[in-house]
């Protein structure tokens, strides 16, 4: 049978439109899929002026005066409005504002706010996301929106708010735009929807209705609506597949609002200065007939030049219901608009009909949102409510997946090799440290300037000179202002001093204003690295100086075509290396408060009984540092506050932070074996008793060394004097080693502290008895087989690549008292308080320097070096220790014989003994030390947790400390919280 060919054809043609047509399902808003009684007896009950009502909402401030209140209070109730869109103001008063509104209103109110990123768009005190520019930056990573919109809503539900007037689903391809701009989420239309889709999803899964916008699209234009009336060029093609396309997939996937922008567009109505608004052919024609859109249709606010140059309050409102809205939003005059759209009933230009109609949707959109079942707001505990910390976690997840590198030369980020940097910052347009150089300042030594255009040009001079000292300059450009309108905040000399800056070939500029402003900075493309966080914020700030050093990769791609250079799609990726990152207890699971409250109520219960002066706490998670808090004051009597840069006396800390990091490096080396003797490596023990103990046992403290030799007593006579050839009150070559200010002892006198070690007795008993002496002759030992002096091997192999910058012997070297936190005031030997010297008398005697004491530094430059040995000898892109190493010598040596030590560390008691916190695993490990300091590592749990105090202030003779266990409490307290932990779903 023979079938005609033109029909085969036809019926293809038919089947391919059949097809394409039913994949588009338009979803019905969600409000409206199911009956509501609620709304069906509110509209039974209400008069025809009511109804009209409910399709108008004003505007409403909580930062007025209350007579401004009373007037607002007086016109809901007076015309028995449908709603109050809220603008400026702060969220405790707008909760009382708006139970005043909604106690007087017959029907509850729509409350709206124009919160496109967050409740801080309009209100104080309450919380900011990201610019949807910096969202557009974003690879991926649409659930992050998802949340954030489900965030809002549980904001928004707690303030009362049942509207959104967002996301913006413009797409931005006008670099020129004036008013959406950063606004939008780039000129990519996919990502415009895909990202939008998250946004609204998120809010509307959460009974948030939320209104698109700005329909058709507001992204190609020039000017701005607020003050004319933009004109929209472009065919209906092209109309088609850009500006409209983002809304008419939203309008498929359920979008509960649109908002309609104040737009004219000859393509799609001809009639001359009409706006979008206004229009039936926008409104009915193209956005409810076309598009199939059947939700709430809102009015951009109609007090706004473009609609308002041509068109007058009250009759703009009428033409706005005519065109087809359902709900007009800013309406300046109620009266007359009430008066216009009655008016027009009569005329027949609108029916009471259809008024009818967009009354009841209305009312199911409020029944949907809850307030069918209205309750005014609780203002108890409003503000903590809205500030929850999972807000401050989704803006550090969004903002760090948004960073972008638009240059990295020759792989320049993130830095490494720490040790070879000399760095300095340049804050630009900045009056003070900023936030980017204190983060940056937490990975290594860096001195910090800051410049402004009104700078004098002699302390601009001063600046650069100072530059040429320094092979890395960190540039932070500092753009107080994101819109095009104030030059992004661009002042006078601010490209000129970033060009010149970014010309010293050794800057890597990092970029917190709006994308579009990189076209305003001529010669940054010599810098030698840049990157952008899109906008001026905290985030942006902290998380680029992670990003630079390696804490965080980049992902992020510019989201718009700035110019030829910097285009839609740069971004160049980079991978963490291994640094700490520096978050809030969430991003690991664990709850803030929780933590916090615990561990400042056993700090401060030690500080309360006098257990210590002052300290610091720091704890990591999974490579996060999730606690970092100083507490106290460096005495009791005094004033200075202790601070988390102040350096501490590690004491016996030094034991794992110098000594046992030296060894194992010389173990990976083949330089040093544990299983060998005393006398293997120092041949003057040969005919000593201990020239066969093995380092095994050594290091262990089970090899028979006597526990310790208070060697500052051989130095007295019976009468306190100090005997001949021991010291003197003043320095010279015969006395040259500064003990204090007025305390300076023989020159030979080491010789004779190691010729007592050396000849000190050893038991004969193979049982574990803690001792120093061993300690003592590291350094020797280091110095024979590097050829280096110990703290110059220290600082070069570890501490310096590590960023560890402040670990030091004898501190007051490098820094001022200031910073450095006393320990005690001895009455016996040295006669005088002890700052900035080593507490420990025998390192005191050896010039500050030994493998058992004196090492000083921070809690956040130990915690480096600790974390290092957590990931297996890996920190920064560098391997410092293998990993087979560091296991040898953090593993229990001889727990048959119930010995609780590995090679140097301390390891948790097979029966607690409160030399560990109580929930350690057995494979963790750390130190205590004598002056009041504490480390723990635990693989297991994966963290790390640093105490640092002095507690021997002012004198050892307090161990309320140890009595009590507070180090160890202190860190059971990350334990339960890890414990406790329940990750959010971001």
């Amino acid at each position: 049978m023979k079938v005609n060919r033109r029909i085969l054809t036809l019926l293809f043609s038919l089947m391919a439109v059949l097809q394409g047509y039913a994949q588009t399902v338009y979803t019905t808003p969600s409000f409206l899929r199911s009956p509501s009684q609620w709304a069906d007896s509110v509209f039974n009950a209400m008069t025809p002026d009511e109804r009209i009502a409910q399709l108008i909402m004003v505007a409403g401030y909580s930062n007025r005066t209350p007579v401004y209140e009373d007037s607002l209070v007086n016109l809901v109730k007076q015309y028995k409005l449908g709603g109050v869109v809220f603008f400026q103001g702060g969220p405790v008063r707008q909760a009382r504002l708006t139970n005043r509104l909604q106690a007087v209103s017959s029907v509850p109110l729509f409350i709206a706010m124009d919160a496109e990123w967050g409740l801080a768009m309009r209100l104080d005190s309450t919380v900011r996301y990201p610019y949807q520019m910096t969202l557009g930056a974003m690879q991926g990573h649409d659930d992050l929106i998802y949340r954030m919109g489900v965030d809002f809503a549980r904001q928004a539900r707690r303030l009362g708010v049942q509207i959104n007037f967002a996301p913006v689903a413009d797409v931005n391809n006008n670099p020129n735009n004036p008013v959406i701009n950063f606004r939008s989420f780039g000129e990519d239309k996919e990502a415009v929807v895909r990202k939008s889709l998250a946004y609204m999803k998120g809010m509307q899964d959460n009974f948030i209705l939320t209104s698109i916008k700005h329909f058709p699209g507001h992204g190609d234009t020039g000017t701005d609506s607020h003050y004319d009336l933009p004109v929209i060029t472009h065919n209906r093609t092209r109309l088609d597949s850009l500006e409209i396309y983002p809304f008419k997939k939203l309008v498929e996937a359920g979008a509960t609002g649109v908002m309609v922008a104040h737009l004219s567009i000859p393509a799609l109505d001809t009639t001359r200065n009409r706006p979008s608004t206004l229009s039936p052919a926008i409104v009915t024609g193209l956005l409810k007939d076309e598009l199939g859109f059947q939700g709430l249709i809102f009015s951009d606010a109609m007090n706004m030049k473009g609609l308002t140059k041509f068109y007058p309050a009250g009759l703009a409102d009428r033409l706005g219901l005519e065109a087809g809205m359902d709900v007009l939003e800013f309406t300046e005059d109620v009266g007359r608009a009430i008066a216009e759209v009655k008016k027009a009933i009569e005329e027949g230009r609108l029916t009471q009909a259809s008024i009818n109609a967009r009354c009841l949707k209305v009312l199911k959109a409020k029944a949907w949102a809850g307030l069918n079942q209205y309750k005014p707001i609780n203002l108890k505990n409003l503000t903590a409510d809205l500030n929850q910390p999972v807000s401050e976690l989704i803006n550090r997840r969004l903002t760090e997946a948004s960073l972008t590198i638009l240059k990295n030369d020759r792989d320049l980020l993130p830095l490494r090799d720490l040790d070879t940097l000399r760095i300095a910052s340049v804050s630009v347009e900045a009056d003070r440290p900023t936030v980017f150089q204190q983060m940056a300042g937490n990975y290594t030594q860096i001195d910090h300037f800051t410049l402004s255009s009104r700078s004098a040009d002699s302390t601009i001079a001063q600046v650069q000179n100072a530059l040429k000292n320094y092979n890395l300059v960190l540039v932070g450009v500092h753009l107080n202002n994101i819109r095009p309108g104030a030059r992004y905040g661009m002042q006078n000399r601010t490209a000129e001093l970033v060009q010149n800056l970014a010309a010293t070939g050794k800057a890597v500029v990092a970029v917190f204003g709006n994308a579009y402003a990189l076209d305003k900075l001529p010669g940054l493309e010599q810098a030698r690295a840049i990157v952008t966080s899109y906008q001026p914020w905290a985030y942006g700030e902290d998380l680029s100086a992670q990003l630079i050093f390696g804490a965080v990769g980049a992902e992020g791609k510019l989201p718009v075509t700035v110019n030829e250079r910097y285009r839609r799609g740069a971004g160049i990726p980079t991978q963490s290396i291994g640094r700490l990152k520096y978050t809030i207890p969430e991003e690991v699971g664990v709850d803030s408060k929780l933590l916090t409250q615990k561990v400042d109520s056993i700090v401060n219960a030690g500080i309360a009984i006098k257990a210590f002066p002052g300290g610091v706490v720091q704890m990591a998670k999974d490579g996060k540092v999730i606690f970092r808090k100083a507490y106290g004051k460096h005495t009791y009597e005094g004033n200075e506050p202790t601070r988390l840069d102040d350096l501490f006396d590690m004491a016996s800390v030094t034991k794992i932070s110098t000594s046992t990091p030296a060894l194992m490096r010389l173990v990976d080396e083949g330089k040093f074996d544990v299983n060998k003797t005393m006398a293997d490596y120092m041949p003057g023990y040969k005919k000593s008793n201990k020239a066969n103990l093995v380092w095994r046992d050594v290091l262990t403290h089970q090899a028979g060394l006597k526990a310790w030799i208070p060697f500052w007593m051989e130095t007295k006579n019976t009468d306190g004097t100090f005997k001949p050839n021991t010291f003197a009150t003043t320095r010279s070559r015969r006395y040259p080693i500064e003990v204090t200010d007025s305390l300076f002892l023989f020159r030979k006198y080491p010789d004779y502290i190691y010729e007592q070690i050396k000849n000190s007795p050893v038991s004969g008993k193979k049982e574990y008895v803690y001792s120093d002496l061993s300690f003592y002759l590291y350094p020797k030992i280091v110095k024979r087989l590097t050829k280096m002096d110990f703290e110059d091997y220290l600082k070069k192999t570890f501490y310096r690549p590590l960023g560890a910058t402040t670990l030091t012997f004898n501190p007051r070297r490098f820094y001022p008292l200031e910073r450095i936190v006393p320990t005690e005031r001895d009455s016996l030997f040295r006669k005088t308080l002890i700052h900035g010297r080593v507490h420990d008398e025998g390192g005191a005697m050896l010039d500050g320097l030994s493998g058992h004491a004196g090492l000083f530094g921070t809690a956040n430059d130990l915690m480096k070096l600790t974390q290092m040995y957590l990931q297996k000898g890996y920190y920064g892109g560098e391997q410092y220790i293998s990993p087979a190493t560091l296991a040898e010598f953090t593993r229990y040596q001889f727990p048959e014989s119930g010995s609780r030590r590995g090679l140097g560390f301390e390891k948790p008691s097979f029966k607690y003994s409160g030399n560990a916190p109580r929930s350690a695993s057995p494979d963790s490990f750390g130190h205590s030390g004598f002056t009041g300091t504490f480390t723990w590592i635990d693989p297991t749990y994966n963290l790390t947790y640093v105490f640092l105090s002095n507690r021997v202030y002012p004198t050892r003779n307090n161990n309320k400390i140890s009595q009590l266990n507070i180090r160890q409490e202190v860190g059971d307290a990350l334990y339960k919280a890890i414990r406790r932990s329940t990750p959010l779903a971001l």
